[in-house]
C-alpha cells in the first residue's frame, strides 16, 4: 500500500510539472503564415532564397532552398525570457556548404540560421542579435562575432560534420546568451528571424526548419 501511494504521488508531481510547463510556438509554417511573413532579402544578393512548407509525421516544416542566394523571413514578436528563457530549434540539412570559413566575410553562408533579436535603439542597425547557426565546418559549441556586425553573434548548435541530412534538435538559454555574448541583461525578446544564404559563397544549400518555440525549461 505504501509503495502504491509512493507511485501515485511520483506521478502526480509529473503532471503537475506537465500541467505548468510553458511554451510559446513561434513559427506554424503554414502557407497562410509564408505569405504574411516579413522577407528581408540580403543587399547585393543575386537571388532571394525559396521557402516553401510541407508535412511530415511530426507536423508543419519550412525547407528552405538557396541557389547563390540569401533572404530571411521574420517575426515581430515579444517573448518574456524571464518566463521562456529557452529557445528549441528542430532541423535538417540536406545539402550543405563544405569547404568555407564562416567566419570571415567570404565565407559567411550557413545552410540553417535562426535569429533572436533584440532591440536596442531607434534603428535596425542598432539591434543585438544570437544567431543560432546549422554549420558544415565548425563544431557544436564554436561562436564568433559576424564580420559585417559586432552586433550579431554567430553560435554553433548543429554541424553537419557529425549529422547530415538527419533531423537534429538543439535548445539554448538565450537570455544567458545575450548575457554572455553581449554582457546584456534582458528580459524580453523583440523578434525571431529564419535565414538560409549562400550569397557570399555562391553554393547551394538545402535544409527544412521544424517547431521552432520558446519553453521555460
Amino acid at each position: 500500500m505504501i509503495k502504491k501511494s509512493i507511485y501515485i504521488l511520483f506521478f502526480s508531481i509529473i503532471l503537475i510539472f506537465s500541467l505548468h510547463a510553458q511554451e510559446i510556438i513561434i513559427f506554424e509554417f503554414t502557407n497562410q503564415e509564408l505569405e504574411k511573413l516579413k522577407v528581408k532579402k540580403v543587399r547585393g544578393a543575386n537571388n532571394k532564397t525559396n521557402y516553401s512548407v510541407g508535412t511530415n509525421e511530426n507536423g508543419n516544416f519550412l525547407k528552405a532552398e538557396a541557389d547563390n542566394a540569401a533572404s530571411g523571413l521574420g517575426k515581430e514578436v515579444k517573448i518574456d525570457l524571464n518566463i521562456t528563457p529557452f529557445i528549441n530549434i528542430t532541423w535538417k540539412v540536406e545539402k550543405d556548404l563544405k569547404g568555407i570559413k564562416e567566419n570571415t566575410k567570404k565565407g559567411h553562408d550557413f545552410a540553417g540560421r535562426v535569429f533572436v533579436i533584440k532591440k536596442t535603439g531607434a534603428t535596425p542597425l542598432s539591434n543585438r542579435a544570437v544567431n543560432y547557426v546549422f554549420s558544415s565546418n565548425s563544431n557544436v559549441g564554436e561562436n564568433w562575432r559576424s564580420p559585417y556586425t559586432k552586433k550579431s553573434i554567430d553560435n554553433v548548435l548543429s554541424t553537419t560534420k557529425e549529422n547530415l541530412n538527419e533531423w537534429v534538435t538543439v535548445k539554448a538559454n538565450v537570455k544567458e546568451d545575450f548575457k554572455k555574448f553581449h554582457d546584456l541583461d534582458i528580459n524580453e525578446l523583440d523578434g525571431v528571424a529564419i535565414m538560409t544564404d549562400t550569397d557570399n559563397s555562391k553554393m547551394r544549400a538545402v535544409i527544412y526548419y521544424q517547431n521552432i518555440y520558446f519553453s521555460d525549461q
